[in-house]
């Protein structure tokens, strides 16, 4: 699972980034909310845990921007702003949940877990792609017109991507970090076969190709 963390108090920064990198989690550090921004619009991530105060955009107004561009990535504030009225305005900009500072590693790793793990849940759930064709992300199979076709391992994880990702552009970089593991060879050919192996059975048209930088899958 890959975290961007937002958080300009460095030594907090190395700190938590430290903790749930021994977790796990692939984290992503950045101490600006410009940097947080060009993190998200360039890269993928399963969680974003963001500090409010911050230099250039504060992290209210960071995810804010965020929701209204149609990302959904999860998000927790972690922040020492604590009144109502602030922990308001957090939920209200679209935040999962809030942890106030100071706070204990191992309850923000319960908070992560639990996020994570409903998310998890609502993505394993029958997922429509046309009128006519489902995706059962828990059988790793299409439905199409009532016919179950089995994916490769390759073409679920590319899938499953570019779903969670919808009508976003998916750079190559991220969807040969996502769907390859780490000693794994990739190239461009075998991702073209297996985009074309998924565009025979949900339509050319619903995936498109990005010159350059990526695949985009789209959905009204």
């Amino acid at each position: 699972m890959k975290i961007l963390y937002l958080e300009d108090d460095i030594a907090l920064s190395e700190t938590v980034a430290e903790f749930l990198s021994d977790e796990g989690f692939d984290v992503v550090t950045v101490y600006d909310g410009d940097e947080a921004l060009e993190a998200v619009y360039k890269g993928s991530f399963d969680m974003l845990l963001l500090d409010v105060n911050v230099p250039q955009i504060n992290g209210f107004r960071l995810l804010r921007e965020l929701r209204a561009a149609n990302i959904s990535t999860p998000a927790i504030f972690t922040t020492s702003l604590n009144s109502i009225d602030d922990l308001s305005r957090g939920y209200n900009c679209g935040a999962d949940d809030y942890i106030k500072k100071p706070f204990l590693l191992k309850e923000l790793l319960f908070r992560i877990k639990a996020l994570l793990k409903r998310e998890f849940k609502t993505q394993n759930e029958l997922t429509k792609i046309t009128k006519d064709i489902d995706f059962n992300t828990l059988a790793n199979e299409l439905i199409i017109d009532n016919q179950k076709i089995l994916l490769n391992p390759k073409e679920v994880l590319l899938l499953k991507l570019l779903l969670k990702h919808k009508n976003e552009c998916v750079s190559f970089e991220n969807i040969y970090q996502s769907v390859w593991s780490f000693d794994e060879m990739h190239s461009d050919m075998s991702l073209r076969t297996y985009i074309k192996n998924l565009r025979k059975h949900i339509g050319k048209e619903n995936i498109l190709s990005i010159k350059k930088v990526g695949y985009k899958f789209v959905q009204e």
